[in-house]
């Protein structure tokens, strides 16, 4: 039992590890950057679960509150959490909770996993978009025109890599005893 706990956090802290990684890896623009961020997040909901999945990104947030250099443009502390962007950060978090409820009850297959993965994005968007609007103070069409439509695309292509990562890294990580 001790063994599977500690093989499940190291596993955790990997995800948590390839976010702050993904979060690197991005385009600067004006109010919110493009990072691989939201990658690394699909693949931690639907690899570790929704318990796991949402305990690397909160331990992700939590990094960076602390001041660790892990959110895009190796920024860190409060400031940024609780500044404009800070909701889609937050928002990792539930994303990751519903990748992995959802993509149990959708099936691990390519098209349950785009699915669930599509609605986390979906949730992700909505609370850091509140989030967003609620800081700097603009309405829904301009905090959209920055912080959603610029990264649909993109979002897009990130869930159908996502979700075939997934699918591909399922056998061995069962045979590691690592994933159901």
């Amino acid at each position: 039992m001790n063994q599977s706990i500690t093989r499940n956090l190291v596993f955790a802290a990997m995800m948590t590890a390839l976010t702050v990684i993904c979060a690197q890896i991005q385009i600067p623009l004006p109010m919110v950057p493009i990072s691989l961020a939201l990658f690394a997040v699909h693949l931690s909901g639907a690899l570790l679960g929704a318990k796991g999945g949402a305990l690397a990104m909160a331990a992700y947030a939590l990094l960076g509150i602390l001041g660790v250099p892990v959110f895009a443009g190796f920024k860190s502390g409060p400031s940024v959490l609780f500044g404009s962007t800070g909701g889609y950060i937050l928002g990792y978090v539930l994303c990751a909770l519903l990748v992995g409820l959802l993509s149990r009850r959708f099936g691990m297959t390519f098209h349950g996993l785009c699915l669930a993965m599509a609605i986390g994005v979906l949730a992700c968007y909505a609370f850091g978009t509140a989030w967003f609007m609620l800081v700097s103070g603009m309405n829904l069409a301009s905090s959209l025109s920055y912080c959603v439509l610029p990264f649909l695309p993109g979002d897009g292509v990130k869930i159908v890599l996502a979700a075939a990562v997934v699918l591909r890294l399922q056998k061995p990580l069962r045979a590691m005893g690592l994933v159901r």
